[in-house]
C-alpha cells in the first residue's frame, strides 16, 4: 500500500513499524519524522497552503469534502479493517468508525457553504450614526490537528474536516500507534481535489515532534484530544495561538433507584466496554442507589462475563486488546492497587498479553485510582451511594468533567443532575459514550477547553475581523 501521498512531508531514509496490538506483528513501516521536517512541512503550509486555501471558494471547499465523503463511503471495509489492525477495535467498531468519519466529512462540507458574519446597528452608539458595521469571518492560517489512537480516523476527521471547510491549510500528527488512517485520509483529500499543498501529515513520536510543532508561530490554531498531562504542555508551549482541548475524563454513570435496571446493565455494558474501554467518554464509575444496588450487580455481572475477547477481525469479537502489552499491564496494576485498598474484583481483570478481561469491581472508594483518575481500559468501578444528592456529589467528585449520565424515571431528579453535574455532556437514561458528530462536544474543568462538531469546530478556526463603512451625510 503506497501511503506516501505528496502531502506526506518527511523523508523515508527514518521509519518505524506499526504493529498490530493483538498479534504484535508488523502491519507497515511509515517515516519517522524529524524537526527539520516539522519546519519543512510549516513553511510549505504557511508560505503556500494557507493562500491556496483562502483563495478557494466556499463552494470548492464543500465539493472537496462532499467527495472525500463519498471516497471515505467506497473505501468502507478498506478503510475498517486498516482501523482495526492498527488500533485491535473490533471489525464492527472499526465500520462503525468509519461510517461516523463519512458523515463528519460531509457536515463538514455543508458547513462550508453557512460561513457568514453579522450586520451591527453601530448608531446604537453615540457617534455611530452614518456608519454602517459588518463582520468578516476569516480562517486562522495553519492548523496543527494532534490526534490520539483510540479513534485514528474519526477524530482525525473531526480536526481536519472543519480545518478544510473554514479554508485553513493544516498539519496532521498522528498517534504514533496509529498513523495508517490519517495517511489514508491525505490521500483520499487530494485524490477529491484538496491541494497538495495545503495539508500534510507527520508521523513519528509526540515527544519529538509536538513541541516543534505546537511552539511554532506559524501555527495559529492547535487542535489536540489526548491527556490532560500532555494538554498542558501543550497550552505551556503554544504561546498566542488558539488551542481546543479535548482531554481526559472518568465519566459517571449514576443509577437511581426508579432506573430501569435492564437498560442500565445493556448501557453499561455498551459504554463501558467499547473499544477495550478506551474512550474518553467511557462509562468508568458506576454510581448506584444502595436499594438498587445488590439487584443491579446481579444483572449486570453475567452480560459483562458474556463479552467475548478475540481477534478483533473475527465477526463473533465483542471487545479486542489494549492498544499495546504496557497498557494492559497498568490496567492490571489499578486493579491490583484498588484490591489491596479494599475493593473487591466481583469479575474478569485477568490478563493476558495486551488483553484485559472486562473487570467489574465493586467497594470502590473516591482514594482509589481507578475512580480518582482515568483508566482508559475495560473495568467499571462501583460505588454504593444513599440518595439524589449523594449520587450528584459523587459525580462531580472528581478533576474531570466530559461526559456524565443518569438512569431516572423521575423528571425531577433528572434536572436536578442536569443543573448541578459539572459535565459538558448530560445525558438521561442513556450512557454517557454516546455522541453525534454534530452535536457540540466539549468538557468542563480539566476535560478541556472548547467544543468539538464541525459547525462549533469551525467558529474556532476562524477569525472575526471588524469592518466599519464611514458614511457621508
Amino acid at each position: 500500500m503506497d501511503f506516501f501521498h505528496s502531502g506526506s512531508w518527511q523523508s523515508k531514509n527514518e521509519s518505524f513499524d506499526v504493529t498490530h496490538p493483538a498479534t504484535g506483528d508488523v502491519v507497515e513501516r511509515v517515516p519517522a519524522a524529524d524537526v527539520s521536517d516539522v519546519d519543512a512541512a510549516i513553511e510549505h503550509l504557511d508560505r503556500i497552503g494557507r493562500d491556496v486555501m483562502g483563495r478557494m471558494p466556499a463552494h470548492q471547499r464543500a465539493e472537496i469534502l462532499h467527495r472525500a465523503s463519498q471516497a471515505i463511503g467506497e473505501q468502507f471495509d478498506s478503510l475498517a479493517r486498516t482501523i482495526s489492525s492498527e488500533c485491535g477495535k473490533t471489525i464492527r467498531e472499526a465500520r462503525g468508525e468509519v461510517a461516523r468519519a463519512a458523515e463528519v466529512m460531509r457536515l463538514s462540507g455543508e458547513e462550508a457553504k453557512r460561513i457568514n458574519g453579522e450586520v451591527l446597528p453601530l448608531d446604537a452608539a453615540a457617534g455611530g450614526e452614518h456608519k454602517l458595521g459588518f463582520t468578516l469571518r476569516v480562517p486562522c492560517g495553519v492548523v496543527a490537528a494532534i490526534t490520539p489512537f483510540n479513534f485514528p480516523l474519526n477524530l482525525v476527521c473531526h480536526k481536519v474536516g472543519p480545518a478544510i471547510a473554514a479554508g485553513n491549510a493544516v498539519l496532521i500528527k498522528p498517534a504514533s500507534d496509529t498513523p495508517l488512517s490519517s495517511l489514508r485520509l491525505v490521500g483520499i483529500l487530494i485524490d477529491s481535489g484538496l491541494p497538495a499543498s495545503a495539508i500534510a501529515c507527520l508521523t513519528g513520536g509526540g515527544g519529538v515532534l509536538g513541541q516543534a510543532i505546537c511552539g511554532d508561530d506559524r501555527i495559529r490554531k492547535i487542535s489536540f484530544t489526548g491527556s490532560q498531562v500532555v494538554g498542558e504542555a501543550i497550552c505551556r508551549s503554544a504561546g498566542l495561538k488558539r488551542v481546543t482541548m479535548e482531554l481526559g475524563s472518568n465519566s459517571p454513570l449514576v443509577v437511581l433507584p426508579d432506573a430501569d435496571l435492564d437498560a442500565v446493565v445493556a448501557a453499561t455494558v455498551a459504554s463501558g466496554f467499547a473499544n477495550a474501554g478506551q474512550v474518553c467518554i467511557s462509562a468508568q464509575r458506576l454510581i448506584v442507589d444502595r436499594s438498587v444496588h445488590d439487584d443491579f450487580l446481579q444483572r449486570l455481572l453475567p452480560a459483562v462475563e458474556a463479552i467475548r475477547l478475540g481477534d478483533p477481525l473475527d465477526e463473533n469479537t465483542d471487545m479486542g486488546p489494549l492498544i499495546r502489552r504496557s497498557e494492559a499491564d497498568r490496567v492490571k496494576a489499578w486493579l491490583d492497587e484498588a484490591t489491596t485498598a479494599g475493593a473487591h474484583v466481583a469479575t474478569g481483570g485477568e490478563q493476558d498479553g495486551a488483553f484485559v478481561r472486562p473487570a467489574v469491581i465493586t467497594d470502590a472508594s473516591s482514594k482509589m485510582k481507578i475512580v480518582r483518575d482515568e483508566l482508559f481500559g475495560p473495568a467499571v468501578a462501583v460505588q454504593a451511594v444513599a440518595d439524589v444528592d449523594t449520587a450528584i456529589a459523587a459525580a462531580n467528585d472528581t478533576s474531570f468533567g466530559l461526559s456524565a449520565a443518569v438512569f431516572t424515571r423521575d423528571l425531577d431528579a433528572a434536572m436536578r443532575f442536569a443543573r448541578n453535574v459539572d459535565s459538558g455532556n448530560i445525558h438521561i437514561n442513556g450512557g454517557p459514550m454516546w455522541r453525534s458528530d454534530l452535536m457540540p462536544y466539549g468538557g468542563l474543568k480539566n476535560s478541556g477547553i472548547g467544543k468539538e462538531g464541525p459547525r462549533y469546530t469551525i467558529a474556532e478556526m476562524t477569525e472575526t475581523k471588524m469592518v466599519v463603512l464611514h458614511l457621508g451625510d
